[in-house]
């Protein structure tokens, strides 16, 4: 299953191709930084802190010396600043890389605003993948498909050569089956790892039969899984998956390209403590497909089932100062304990309201220990 190998600046990175698109990307791709303090996301899911903007386009530039061409971002990430410094980042080696962003905008008008800025911010005539962002319910998909959605502005685009490709992310498999199967896709971004098991029967096996690359985020579970080895190896024995590894440090980089260059076959050892790991964490993963939703008391589920995650990539402090997080858990206090409606509708059987009791007391006893926090 393994990719060809294409020799770079004194490395052999593997390469894989997106499905139909035909585009040949690294098997590493480069995604979420905290730049400046700012949350943004260059496409594979990678977490820096906060660093500085020289750091962050050193990193990035250190990763297209290793050969790892796919950049991924979005108009809106950090009011624009991602897609800004990536453009500093990768000034006068535009053909070296694959550049992909994301809209998340469902309707014609908007959509073309914001390609029309992420070419203005990437100093760039066209964008090679333009991803429709978290397209998670069907009411989405569906205004993005309908008369003056944003699939026309992409068309339209697509002739005029602004973008090259078109693709897809989503956190629910019926919205990935529709759109893998509906043939103007090119791509799919769907969270996958050794404990979201699921695509391996599914998606993937779709996706390789309409041809139709597949992204998988999330590797580490939201920060849930801490080995990388494992991870990424995981992911690897699928030859039409491109894994978008979620990491904290610069060095992290270094340690995953080290694991995509080194060999991908799993031991039986491995084997072993990926099903043990599996099986303990299986039903306490939250895997963001909003089925939960909505709660009729105004419970923000999704937010309290996944404090764990955001405690391990975010710092307290930043959490604490988050307007969407504090909601989320004052809100909590109108669950009522009712007869679980969420976890009847949850399909990976989780037991959310122990979860979000749990989670609540966990969160609590983090602010309380820390001083000046509460």
């Amino acid at each position: 299953m393994k990719g060809d190998y294409a020799q770079g600046k004194g490395t052999f990175l593997k390469k894989r191709k997106l499905g139909k698109s035909g585009i040949e990307v690294s098997t590493l791709g480069l995604g979420y930084l905290e730049i400046g303090g700012r949350w943004t996301q260059l496409g594979v899911d990678i977490h820096f802190g906060k660093v500085s903007d020289a750091e962050s386009i050193r990193a990035i530039q250190w990763a297209l010396d290793q050969e790892i061409n796919f950049f991924d971002t979005a108009a809106n990430y950090g009011a624009g600043h991602s897609e800004q410094l990536l453009d500093k980042a990768i000034a006068g080696r535009r053909d070296e890389l694959v550049l992909a962003t994301k809209t998340s905008w469902r309707d014609k008008a908007s959509a073309l605003r914001l390609l029309e800025q992420s070419l203005q911010q990437f100093n760039t005539d066209y964008i090679d993948l333009w991803q429709f962002h978290n397209v998670s319910t069907f009411e989405a998909y569906n205004q993005l498909l309908s008369t003056g959605g944003a699939m026309e502005i992409a068309q339209e685009a697509l002739k005029a050569g602004k973008i090259q490709h078109i693709g897809i992310s989503t956190h629910s498999p019926d919205v990935a089956r529709k759109a893998i199967t509906f043939g103007h896709f090119e791509t799919v971004m769907f969270p996958f790892n050794f404990v979201t098991q699921e695509p391996a029967d599914d998606l993937v096996p779709l996706a390789r039969e309409y041809d139709v690359g597949f992204l998988a985020m999330k590797p580490f579970a939201g920060g849930m899984l801490q080995d990388a080895n494992l991870a990424i190896k995981y992911l690897l024995q699928f030859d039409n998956v491109v894994p978008v590894p979620g990491i904290e440090k610069n060095e992290e980089i270094e340690e995953i390209v080290e694991i995509v260059k080194g060999e991908w076959e799993l031991t039986l050892q491995e084997n072993q403590q990926i099903a043990n790991l599996s099986a303990e964490l299986d039903t306490l993963l939250c895997r963001r497909c909003g089925n939960c939703m909505p709660c009729p008391q105004g419970v923000r589920i999704q937010q309290l089932v996944n404090l764990p995650a955001l405690l391990k990539l975010w710092s307290l402090d930043r959490l604490v100062n988050l307007k969407w997080v504090t909601d989320a858990v004052d809100g909590a206090k109108y669950c009522v304990e009712c007869a679980g409606e969420c976890e009847q509708k949850c399909p990976y059987h989780l037991p959310i309201r122990d979860m979000i009791a749990d989670n609540l007391m966990l969160f609590e006893r983090m602010v309380q220990s820390e001083p000046g926090l509460e």
